[in-house]
């Protein structure tokens, strides 16, 4: 272990209608009315982690997708901006977005909501996925990608992005090229780290070479631990690679309340079509989920037993000190629940019987539609 991970502390883009911009315009105007608070906010501080050589960040970040875009309708943005407040109140300090959510209206929300403490916060946003038509196409060609920066930048109001992401490797740019403008917006000052998402390793290990990679963000949960066998891990530790765990709680599932009978809105939740999601796999991976709560049984946040989403965000923690998941939620009272798991620790024991149990119980349903755009679009 290097000098770097000793002083860890553990712990469809389519075409927006004319009145977007009026009401891009009216956020940016009604953002003013908040820019008074960051001179006396105060946060709590919570356990942090270091992706990369220096980019510090909360131990769990927040995912913003689900107020906007992807699991059922937009949620109301003033109680979303409320929540991400009180998420940076709590000590959050690291926000996860895309261009695509919405597409565009997160990044929105993130900047019309974090403006007032962009000192404090840490911003990441991704690039290069699109849906012309209502199908996925990546472009990270250079000319896109200036692109995508300068609009990124205005919606998030900021001058800079903290880590810039490939949303998916682009098969028509060779990411050589990726990295070299990545460097160069580096050099302009309009990012300041950038990352991959669901890359292969060799991938990874071609981009590092042109520039540093600070954060690779793929999908890891106690029910899809694929970076543990394909070489992603064992890539971001020997380079010094911060990994950031999106879906830690497999969208949702080991929050503890879905069932057989839970539904999903049939065009505005894409989890409406994903195999773990039907019917069959929701009851047949109820084992797990019951597997875990019993784990939770036995371990203690601010006096009472852990819940489910605890254990599963307290494990993937445990694993590596590089680790950074990003839960989404809408909901204040599962912030503080997701937080919660940053007092439980587990022994080398517990570690082990955890994952050989885990290794037991099949997980059913594929996490993609098999042949989709989205399973073909990962692992490049």
């Amino acid at each position: 272990m290097n000098a770097r991970r000793k002083f860890l502390k553990t712990s469809t883009l389519s075409v927006i209608a004319l009145g977007g911009a009026v009401a891009f315009a009216k956020d940016l105007q009604d953002s003013q009315t908040h820019t008074m608070q960051s001179a006396t906010f105060k946060s709590q501080s919570l356990p942090y982690r270091i992706l990369g050589k220096d980019l510090k960040v909360s131990a769990l970040g927040l995912g913003c997708m689900g107020m906007s875009h992807g699991h059922g309708p937009a949620r109301d943005e003033k109680e979303m901006i409320k929540l991400l407040h009180k998420a940076i109140e709590l000590g959050v300090t690291y926000f996860d977005t895309a261009e695509v959510y919405g597409p565009y209206t997160n990044e929105i929300l993130l900047g019309k909501a974090l403006k007032p403490y962009r000192d404090k916060v840490i911003i990441g946003t991704k690039f290069g996925l699109y849906y012309p038509f209502s199908k996925q196409h990546q472009d990270s060609s250079k000319k896109a990608i200036l692109r995508a920066v300068d609009g990124s930048l205005k919606r998030l109001q900021s001058d800079y992005v903290d880590l810039y992401t490939q949303h998916r490797v682009d098969p028509d740019t060779p990411i050589e090229e990726v990295a070299d403008t990545m460097s160069e917006l580096i050099k302009m000052g309009k990012i300041r780290y950038y990352g991959l998402s669901e890359p292969n390793y060799k991938t990874i290990q071609r981009a590092h070479k042109i520039h540093p990679v600070t954060s690779v963000q793929n999908h890891y949960s106690m029910m899809f631990r694929e970076v543990e066998e394909n070489k992603i891990l064992q890539t971001c530790e020997k380079l010094d690679i911060g990994f950031s765990a999106y879906s830690p709680l497999e969208r949702g599932f080991l929050g503890g309340l879905m069932n057989k009978n839970t539904t999903f809105h049939k065009t505005l939740d894409m989890r409406a079509g994903f195999p773990r999601f039907q019917k069959d796999a929701l009851r047949e991976n109820q084992k797990i989920l019951n597997y875990v709560k019993e784990i939770a049984k036995s371990k203690k946040v601010d006096g009472k037993s852990a819940t489910s989403a605890q254990i599963a965000l307290a494990w993937l923690l445990a694993q590596k000190p590089f680790i950074m998941p990003i839960p989404e939620t809408t909901k204040l009272t599962h912030l503080k629940e997701n937080l919660g798991a940053l007092q439980i620790s587990f022994s080398q024991d517990e570690l082990e019987a955890i994952d050989k149990a885990l290794k037991s119980m099949p997980v059913f349903g594929e996490r993609y539609p098999p042949n989709s755009d989205a399973a073909r679009s990962v692992g490049l």
